[in-house]
């Protein structure tokens, strides 16, 4: 009988055995099933983080693609105001005739690049008057003006355009400042 008693404490024990094996089985399908969740949770948040990223990088370079051209494309501007200003003042050319109908032309060439720059979005800063911004503008000389606050921009050397928010190219100026009271005093003293 005993022999029967010990069998069956063995079986017992061996169901027990295979009993918390299969629960442990069972705990190991449930991490393993949490940690395959969490892993396909990151991959497509991950997923939706790349494709934002690509989207981004889309709209940015539909918008901001002809950066380098618009920026290169400012100089023709430059160089046709520099000639106009040239041919006004060249004492030569304002003998002739014709210099009225060829600065027409020239001014008419100037509004259709403006013109275009607008339907692309690149406008110009508008900087005289203004207070200085080193955000939109580049400092290059101070002035002393009795007429103006300090910090007033009262030249502009160059002009300056943005490109959407995107600033394409700052506008060079010059800017107020208080006159200097000792250098008055000098010269008072010595006169």
């Amino acid at each position: 009988m005993m022999s029967d008693d010990n069998q069956k404490k063995e079986e017992i024990n061996k169901g027990s055995k295979e009993l918390s094996e299969e629960g442990k089985q069972e705990i190991n399908f449930e991490e393993k099933l949490k940690e395959t969740e969490d892993k396909l949770l990151r991959s497509l948040a991950e997923i939706e983080n790349q494709r934002r990223r690509f989207e981004k990088e889309i709209k940015d370079a539909f918008e901001f693609g002809s950066f380098n051209f618009a920026k290169e494309s400012l100089s023709i501007l430059d160089n046709l105001q520099r000639a106009k200003d040239a041919i006004k003042n060249d004492a030569v050319l304002k003998e002739n005739k014709d210099l009225d109908k060829f600065l027409e032309n020239i001014n008419i060439i100037e509004k259709d690049l403006v013109s275009i720059f607008e339907k692309n979005n690149i406008k110009k800063i508008e900087a005289k008057g203004k207070k200085f911004d080193p955000n939109l503008h580049q400092a290059m000389t101070e002035l002393e003006d009795e007429k103006s606050e300090a910090g007033t921009v009262i030249q502009e050397i160059q002009s300056g355009y943005m490109l959407g928010q995107r600033l394409l190219r700052p506008a060079l100026v010059g800017v107020a400042k208080k006159k200097n009271v000792k250098s008055t005093e000098k010269v008072e003293k010595k006169g």
